[in-house]
């Protein structure tokens, strides 16, 4: 049994759905292949506690996503996507009841740090300012595709040369020297290192400083949103609109070959063994994956570059239905749609030493609280939370018996910073690593990011090359987080593999 089409891409997660639309939007026939029994990849809502609470399964808060320049040309809104912004983008609580946050103002954002200590909210406006200025070239530069040569001239354009120095400054430096060079006072040295740790790019070690300013920078201009009802309504949103151009996508359909022929790739084989025909295939999948799909169709030097692919660390991850809102000590936190638990600068620094080689007693915890500004996602008075948190990619670490230790550490964190956080827990929910991969084979051994961001995988993802999404393999593409630039939930790899497809259409 057989079925044809002119493409077929792999996987349904925001990269593989933006390279079908993209597809789809130039005429050709599209189908999208999922394993999943539904579509979204690491994109999704699902009650996992109790009925009526509505937790997002993987991912959650977008910034990115309404950054990207892949989602605003499309009419998302049309098919149910809207955003929600919370009061603030993010909340780092330290002891005493102290804490800094990141406002979608550069001002209010400033005064949370000034009284943290005086002059730092100052430094921080007087950094930030110039390039929440120059938003439209960076958004080029940072979600414009590889080669970023466009977004990098429109830098220079904006800001001059010296300016764009600035910005090149910051991709080899480290957040902690970031952060030295801004601030005086630990406190906002630590509301900083917070936004870095989205990434694995520990705060001693170079690229953690753009990983910081970026993620501020988008709070200040874009916000930090998530949809409206769960991260699940932008992936419908996705689907819907591929749907409304003709395509098609078939769940509880696991690829397990890419076919070819004379050097060209000529379809995909779906587990049971049924054949799926096309001229150009998009793969939204990991680079070890793209090397046993395509087996020895692919040249031997590619395949052993892709091997040489590093993963990120493995993450744990909690979700929680509440009998009310998290009791955070300070006020001001209770309205942050993300919280950033880690504490004082020397905690803080000393956790994630040692997460880099076991697990803390004090983990680092990213933290959501969406049903604060978006109450679909709860019964009338109860809430949702999640967290999640890092560690080394080893299995004997996250044994059962050690990841439910690691669980009463996350939440006795919480605790530190929320007295009576426990009494409101009706229902957890916990994805250990191995869960983490066993729901999406992405998310390799729990790794979040779509692959690591030490220095040599920030640009040149997954291996040094003029175009990442082509292959050796005539109408093989690659169109995941694996390909510049990077993770995040924008769209960005999946459309520059079906533009550069389309470039080369058969």
């Amino acid at each position: 049994m057989s079925e044809r089409a002119d493409a077929v891409v792999i996987g349904s997660g925001p990269n593989g759905l933006a390279a079908a639309i993209r597809l789809a939007e130039a005429g050709r026939q599209v189908v999208v292949l999922e394993a999943a029994d539904a579509p979204g990849g690491a994109v999704r809502t699902e009650e996992l506690t109790l009925p009526g609470f509505h937790h997002d399964t993987f991912s959650s808060v977008y910034p990115a996503g309404v950054a990207s320049p892949v989602f605003a040309r499309m009419p998302l809104a049309e098919h149910g996507l809207e955003w929600v912004h919370p009061e603030a983008c993010y909340a780092a609580p330290l002891p005493n009841g102290e804490a800094g946050l990141l406002y979608r103002s550069i001002e209010r954002t400033a005064a949370s740090l000034d009284a943290l200590h005086a002059g730092d909210g100052q430094a921080w406006a007087a950094f930030a300012t110039p390039f929440v200025e120059s938003w439209d070239a960076l958004r080029a530069t940072m979600l414009g595709g590889f080669p970023p040569v466009g977004g990098a001239l429109k830098l220079v354009a904006s800001r001059g040369p010296l300016g764009a120095l600035g910005f090149a400054r910051l991709l080899g430096e480290s957040s902690v020297g970031l952060a030295q060079r801004l601030f005086d006072g630990g406190a906002a040295r630590a509301w900083l290192y917070g936004a870095a740790l989205h990434g694995d790019t520990p705060p001693h070690k170079p690229g953690g400083a753009i990983a910081a300013a970026y993620l501020n920078w988008m709070g200040h201009t874009v916000g930090w949103p998530s949809p409206r009802g769960g991260a699940g309504r932008l992936s419908d949103a996705l689907v819907s609109y591929f749907e409304s151009l003709g395509g098609s996508v078939r769940c509880g359909a696991r690829v397990t070959g890419v076919t070819s022929a004379a050097g060209r790739a000529t379809g995909v084989v779906i587990e049971g063994g049924e054949r799926v025909e096309a001229a150009t295939v998009i793969a939204d999948v990991m680079p070890h994956a793209l090397a046993a799909l395509a087996g020895d169709a692919l040249s031997g030097w590619y395949r052993s570059l892709l091997k040489r692919y590093v993963y990120g660390p493995s993450t744990l991850k909690l979700d929680w239905a509440l009998d009310g809102p998290i009791p955070w000590e300070n006020e001001a936190v209770r309205g942050a749609g993300t919280v950033h638990v880690g504490g004082p600068e020397g905690e803080l620094l000393d956790t994630i030493a040692t997460s880099e080689r076991g697990l803390p007693e004090r983990p680092f915890l990213l933290m959501g609280q969406q049903s604060v500004a978006d109450p679909t996602r709860a019964p009338e008075g109860k809430h949702t939370a999640w967290a999640y948190t890092h560690g080394p990619q080893d299995g004997v670490l996250w044994d059962e018996a050690a990841t439910a230790r690691h669980v009463e550490r996350v939440e006795a964190q919480v605790e530190r910073y929320a007295p009576g956080f426990r009494d409101r827990v009706l229902a957890r929910h916990v994805l250990s690593p191995s869960d983490l991969q066993a729901r999406n084979a992405n998310l390799v051994a729990g790794d979040v990011g779509g692959g690591s961001y030490i220095l040599r995988q920030v640009i040149f993802r997954p291996i040094p090359s003029v175009s990442p999404y082509r292959t050796p393999l005539k109408g093989l593409f690659l169109g995941s987080a694996a390909a510049f630039p990077g993770g995040a939930v924008h769209g960005v790899p999946g459309d520059s593999a079906a533009r550069a497809s389309l470039r080369r259409w058969p």
